[in-house]
């Protein structure tokens, strides 16, 4: 059991999810084609979208199962820097400055602001604002008519 085991990779749990997948779509796929049902056409479409899915689990398990070495792995994904050519030095600039904004932002003080104490409040604030409401509701409707003329 081991040994079979061994020849699907890493990635066991996927596989075997893209193989049901598969199955259960062309089951539901080959039962629209051939069963005389007033839904086959949903059949038949649900059968494919289901083996369409299947394809994320195809491409999960071949993903999980790529081996790169450690050594490529590492200078492909720039885990070791190399200070060569204009790369290096835009590297070494950019790294300079950034030290730099770090130090200056850290020795700087926080901004005050430049009100420090409010000043008194106007004499038209203390005062709570009433608006007066009517009762009465009135509305006025006008109607152009262009048929009518000037008189």
């Amino acid at each position: 059991m081991a040994l079979s085991r061994a020849g699907l990779g890493r990635c066991t749990c996927c596989f075997w999810l893209a193989v049901a997948f598969d199955i259960f779509g062309l089951a539901v796929l080959l039962t629209g084609v051939f069963a005389s049902v007033f839904f086959y056409d949903f059949l038949i479409y649900a059968g494919s979208i289901v083996i369409f899915l299947s394809l994320i689990w195809w491409v999960f398990w071949y993903t999980g199962n790529i081996e790169v070495p450690p050594e490529e792995l590492a200078d492909d994904v720039g885990l070791t820097k190399k200070n060569i050519g204009v790369m290096g030095l835009v590297r070494t600039l950019s790294l300079r400055l950034s030290r730099s904004f770090r130090r200056n932002s850290n020795a700087r003080p926080a901004k005050q602001n430049r009100r420090e104490k409010p000043g008194p409040k106007p004499k038209w604030m203390d005062s709570p604002v009433t608006i007066p409401m009517t009762s009465q509701l009135t509305s006025v409707s006008a109607v152009l008519d262009t048929d009518q003329r000037r008189k």
